[in-house]
């Protein structure tokens, strides 16, 4: 039974419903399969919701949802810097595991290339564990130069520090620029 396991009938582009069964002695074979050209069974198993159906002549269309809707992240989950010492490091592990590999097999079929293979997989670990320790490091650099750190070491209270003195002054320097223009732009000084 077709319908039960969601798969199609041998041959055919959909799957024949009961009143196209009872219709299907007075139609040919060739004008079924006409009107079935334009149908498209519905993907089975996967739920949908508000799918809507639109007759046209004989034929129903119907429009799905897509499976997802791509939402855009509202912010990346890594800081630059540590995503791209973190490709870095993946790069270098897949590189090391291929050289294991490599070096393994040669040495079950016993090839004069396993002893140089062994050596740069081993020169590889190393590059792979400094990479990995790259990326701890670049990730505790940044959080401690942007982060909300509570601690007295560190540096991102005194930048922050600085730039509200910094926004402060532009603003005081503001504020008196707009008190001289709205005095008589001249820039006197009033006598009392």
């Amino acid at each position: 039974m077709p319908g039960a396991s969601g798969l199609l009938a041998v041959g055919s582009d959909t799957v024949m419903g009961t009143a196209e069964r009872r219709k299907a002695p007075e139609e040919s074979v060739a004008e079924r399969s006409q009107a079935g050209r334009g149908r498209k069974a519905p993907d089975r198993g996967i739920p949908v919701h508000g799918h809507t159906g639109v007759s046209v002549g004989d034929e129903q269309r119907q429009s799905y949802q897509p499976l997802w809707v791509e939402e855009p992240a509202r912010r990346h989950p890594m800081p630059d810097p540590v995503r791209t010492a973190a490709v870095r490091a993946v790069l270098v592990i897949a590189v090391t595991l291929i050289q294991a590999m490599v070096a393994f097999l040669c040495t079950l079929a016993g090839s004069w290339l396993a002893f140089p293979m062994v050596i740069s997989g081993v020169a590889s670990t190393v590059a792979a564990t400094w990479a990995v320790v790259d990326v701890w490091v670049t990730r505790q650099v940044w959080r401690q130069r942007h982060g909300v750190v509570s601690e007295p070491s560190s540096t991102a209270r005194a930048l922050r520090r600085e730039r509200r003195a910094r926004r402060r002054q532009e603003r005081l320097s503001l504020r008196e620029q707009e008190r001289i223009r709205r005095r008589g732009g001249a820039g006197q000084l009033s006598h009392s």
